[in-house]
């Protein structure tokens, strides 16, 4: 079952399956000084989205895939934009990847980690 997708990318558990959902919504606003009174302030419209998606992996027990963190860098370095759907099949928008954090801990015996934090960071691009 589908948690999100970003465009193809299918969030879900054989892929990178996310524990936290994180959106942030910001409007504009200009402000001019004004003499012996507080700034006047015009809102201007929206401004930045954001989502923040934050969760585990741990692929030697089925749960996500290094693969699945490769094929997302390859999305990135593309800096295209992409639809993201969410599993109840709402479109929030066209977005683009800006970081992925990893923290990689609990090392196998040759150095392969077996549990991966990751944090991915997505803004929204369309109007």
């Amino acid at each position: 079952m589908r948690m999100l997708a970003l465009d193809m990318f299918v969030f879900q558990i054989g892929t990178l399956p996310f524990q936290e959902l994180r959106q942030r919504y910001e409007w504009r606003f200009g402000d001019s000084e004004r003499f012996r009174a507080r700034p006047a302030s015009q809102f201007l419209g929206p401004g930045a989205e954001t989502v923040e998606l934050a969760g585990v992996l741990y692929p030697g027990d089925g749960i996500g895939s290094y693969g699945s963190i490769e094929r997302l860098k390859a999305l990135a370095e593309t800096g295209d934009a992409y639809e993201l759907t969410a599993g109840t099949g709402e479109v929030l928008g066209s977005f683009t990847i800006r970081t992925l954090d990893l923290t990689r801990s609990v090392f196998f015996e040759d150095g392969a980690a077996r549990k991966t934090d990751f944090t991915l960071s997505l803004l929204r691009v369309d109007g």
